[in-house]
């Protein structure tokens, strides 16, 4: 099917939403994004990029715009929280010299994806918030101004609190996880090296990795607790109450939580991945499909995934639905592998049981230094996925 001149209306603003108006407007769309915010801004602070993230944009021509603006990443290093010591480490180095690894600030990525779409002639409509969505031959986006936008094809990108999912799947409560997790952003004082590194406590761990060529910090500490905080990106909250609940934590890791002066919480909460992603003209993508934990580092690589997937499985498709249809075929197993795989990872560096906590870091050690290669070669089929290559799209 050709997308040469369909109309494509892309819901939200997002690192999901403006990679899918890229790939579709190359692929002969007339694409335009409609944001609620009145500007194409992010919160939040870091990201880590895998290779299989960095191939979508190497292919969308961003590959040298990106790299100008992220931290290519050494190591994952696992560190006990007491003194900051090593426990393992995950030499990035052995990974494919055309398969690297990157930190970068959301906000920057954000802004690379949206001087490329609007160097690409996509439109991008503000302060155009999205109300409900009727699939059909013409779908239709009723916007609360009271507009209505007609397409040809409607793509939701709009996060957490999508308005086409629940079109597709009716509303799901997610569940609260049992953890809350703080993020913030310091000076890099402590000359933090190009390394994720992951301190390891009882029901709580911390990790931080360098941005902005190394001139700040970013920072994620996830502790679990019975008692929940609002969903979402944007509260507050006391730094001396992250400092509390990690104040046995020493070494490195305690002076970067000394220099906290502004931090963000939030509850953790569970979704299940939604049953139907595609409907008569329209699809879902991103976090709006099936929101992630933030434990594999795979949030905004799979939005990444599904935005260059459901562009080429539109492109190669007879008809618009069976394009649709394709698209969540070959998304929806690997999307939900790597959400299960996330959502199980936190205990791992949340041991408390200290026989077991003993034992599990003495076998991390002892792999990490007689196997490295094996210690890396379990993350092969995430990070050695690339979709834009059609002999890996595939689960």
């Amino acid at each position: 099917m050709s997308l040469l001149n369909k109309k494509v209306t892309v819901i939200g603003a997002g690192i999901g939403g403006l990679t899918a108006a890229l790939a579709l407007q190359a692929r002969g769309a007339d694409v335009t994004v409609l944001e609620q915010a009145g500007s194409i801004s992010e919160v939040g602070a870091g990201l880590q990029i895998s290779p299989n993230g960095f191939c979508v944009l190497r292919a969308l021509g961003l590959g040298k715009a990106f790299q100008a603006r992220a931290v290519q990443g050494q190591a994952v290093e696992l560190r006990d929280y007491r003194k900051s010591t090593l426990v393992a480490r995950l030499d990035l180095g052995l990974l494919p010299a055309d398969q690297p690894y990157f930190f970068i600030h959301r906000a920057d990525l954000i802004d690379a994806l949206a001087d490329a779409v609007r160097d690409a002639g996509v439109k991008v409509r503000l302060l155009q918030q999205a109300e409900t969505i009727d699939p059909g031959p013409s779908p239709k986006v009723h916007l609360a101004n009271g507009a209505v936008v007609n397409s040809d094809l409607v793509v939701g990108a709009d996060g957490l609190h999508s308005k086409l999912r629940p079109v597709l799947n009716g509303k799901v409560a997610p569940f609260f996880t049992r953890q809350v997790a703080w993020r913030a952003t310091i000076p890099n004082d402590l000359n933090h090296p190009a390394v994720a590194r992951v301190h390891m406590a009882p029901k709580r761990h911390m990790v931080s990795y360098p941005l902005r060529g190394g001139e700040l910090i970013n920072l994620v500490m996830v502790q679990e607790r019975m008692d929940w905080a609002d969903e979402g990106w944007v509260h507050t909250d006391d730094p001396d109450n992250l400092r509390a609940a990690f104040s046995d934590f020493g070494g490195d890791a305690a002076k970067m939580l000394a220099q906290v002066t502004d931090v963000g919480l939030w509850g953790l909460f569970r979704h299940p991945v939604a049953p139907r992603w595609v409907g008569e003209n329209v699809a879902i993508l991103g976090d709006a499909a099936h929101p992630t934990l933030p434990f594999m580092a795979q949030g905004a690589v799979m939005a990444m995934e599904d935005a260059w997937v459901l562009a080429d499985a539109l492109d190669k498709a007879e008809t618009t639905a069976e394009g649709l249809v394709a698209y969540q075929s070959r998304r929806h197993a690997r999307a939900s592998k790597v959400i299960d795989t996330a959502s199980g990872n936190a205990w791992k560096y949340h041991l408390s049981f200290p026989p077991s906590r003993f034992g599990a870091h003495l076998g991390l050690k002892m792999l990490s230094t007689l196997a490295p290669k094996k210690l890396l070669q379990q993350f092969d089929w995430i990070y050695r996925h690339d979709v834009t290559r059609s002999d890996s799209d595939m689960s």
